[in-house]
């Protein structure tokens, strides 16, 4: 028997499609599986394994460095839900010291992730009882009562919602010391529920939409003002307007409107401040596209301005840098990256890659899948080349075959500095003979 056995070799291990790949330590991947995960399932691994191996690979890690992790997974990737299964899964290994109370205060930075911790920390310790959150972790319950002094009445009401877990429940159990009378005074109204209702522009148009018209015509001219007072408010937020473009085009704003609209979206101070994901703006693009306004190209300009703007902080990609895009656009990432999303996990590929061709001066860019292939398109429009690429889908076929990338550069003695793969990393070749290790 061999003991000794080859450095080149100790560090090898198998994707899901057993090809050859190579072990990243337990921080790398753990840093992996949080900034990539969506807790649902996807096409390699249920929403339980990737739970299960999340578990796992907090234990192999400094504590530190996970709260570390968590608190950088919500402030600047702006995750929601995998920062608090870090909060509840380290608080059930790490006792005896206040780590676990800062880290929920530092990640906790809406009302209602108040209630979702509580509601995650049920579920992770199976509770099933009448009193499902009894024995509560006293660093999770130190961490909720500091998150409790962040927010005002309209910031609780707005999430006071009919849910399992209330917040009045959470309230209960954290026990909030209030730093003076009037944050008492909201403890109490939590309480007893009795927060003011929240007054938000939803509620308006909402309120609106229950009224009596005396014709068709009557109730869209209504609607239109209330859009046009909206907009010239500027209640609804950046998230809002992107979700809304089409009802706001539907609406028939005035041409001053739909540039103030227009103007919004495109301003690069706006959109830094929004943080939005860069699949945001794709959908809002697509749901655009079909509607017959002669506003709509405006508005699909603005989108592009948008999503350009979005990135103008990234560097090293000048004119003497080469690059190398490649998208995978296989089977597995044809799966929509939740039950409730129209995006699909090709979308959340492309939209970096063409991101990236963007900003690239000295660029290839192509996709993968039985086949590699370079597509040359213009770098300014980013939202319609992921559209170009969606067209082109079947072109390449459906397997992961990313080490074609790699040969092709190899064999046309291509010297690229940076080759970015955009993929669900199970790469492999559907004929069995070849790998991106052997690459």
């Amino acid at each position: 028997m061999r003991f000794n056995f080859s450095a080149s070799k100790k560090n090898q291990t198998v994707n899901y499609e057993e090809a050859t790949a190579w072990k990243i330590g337990p921080a790398a991947e753990l840093y992996a599986a949080v900034m990539t995960s969506s807790l649902s399932n996807t096409f390699y691994e249920g929403a339980d394994q990737r739970l299960e191996r999340i578990r796992s690979l907090i234990a192999q890690n400094d504590p530190l460095f996970v709260a570390k992790l968590a608190v950088y997974a919500r402030t600047q990737m702006h995750l929601r839900s995998v920062p608090l299964v870090l909060c509840v899964e380290l608080a059930k290994l790490h006792k005896g010291d206040t780590l676990i109370s800062r880290m929920v205060s530092g990640v906790i930075h809406r009302a209602d992730e108040i209630t979702e911790l509580l509601a995650y920390y049920q579920l992770s310790n199976e509770r099933s009882d009448t009193k499902k959150l009894n024995r509560l972790s006293k660093q999770l319950q130190k961490g909720l009562a500091l998150a409790f002094l962040k927010f005002d009445e309209y910031q609780y009401a707005k999430y006071n919602r009919d849910t399992e877990i209330k917040l009045r429940d959470a309230l209960f159990l954290a026990h909030p010391k209030s730093e003076n009378e009037e944050q008492k005074a909201l403890f109490d109204k939590i309480a007893a529920n009795t927060l003011a209702e929240p007054y938000t522009w939803e509620t308006e148009l909402s309120a609106l939409g229950q009224q009596s018209f005396e014709s068709a015509e009557a109730k869209a001219a209504a609607f239109r003002a209330k859009w046009e007072e909206l907009i010239d408010s500027g209640k609804p937020g950046y998230m809002a307007l992107l979700r809304n473009l089409r009802n706001i085009l539907q609406a028939e704003v005035s041409p001053a409107h739909m540039r103030k609209v227009c103007s919004l979206l495109a301003d690069p101070k706006a959109v830094q401040r929004a943080k939005q994901l860069p699949f945001r703006f794709l959908a809002a693009f697509r749901e655009l596209q079909e509607q017959p306004s002669g506003y709509t190209a405006m508005l699909l300009d603005a989108l592009e301005e948008a999503v350009k703007a979005s990135i103008l902080n990234m560097k090293g990609f000048g004119y003497d840098v080469q690059v190398v895009v490649a998208c995978d656009v296989s089977g597995s990432m044809q799966q929509s990256v939740s039950h409730r999303s129209k995006i699909l996990n090709y979308d959340i590929g492309l939209m970096p890659g063409m991101l990236l061709q963007h900003r690239c001066r000295n660029v290839v860019s192509g996709m993968f899948g039985d086949s590699w292939k370079v597509i040359n398109l213009p770098r300014n429009g980013v939202l319609a080349n992921v559209q170009e690429f969606y067209r082109r889908e079947g072109e390449v076929g459906y397997s992961t075959n990313g080490y074609l990338v790699i040969l092709d550069l190899i064999r046309r003695k291509v010297k690229a500095n940076k080759v970015m793969i955009f993929t669900d990393c199970q790469l492999w070749d559907s004929q069995g003979q070849n790998s991106l290790a052997a690459a």
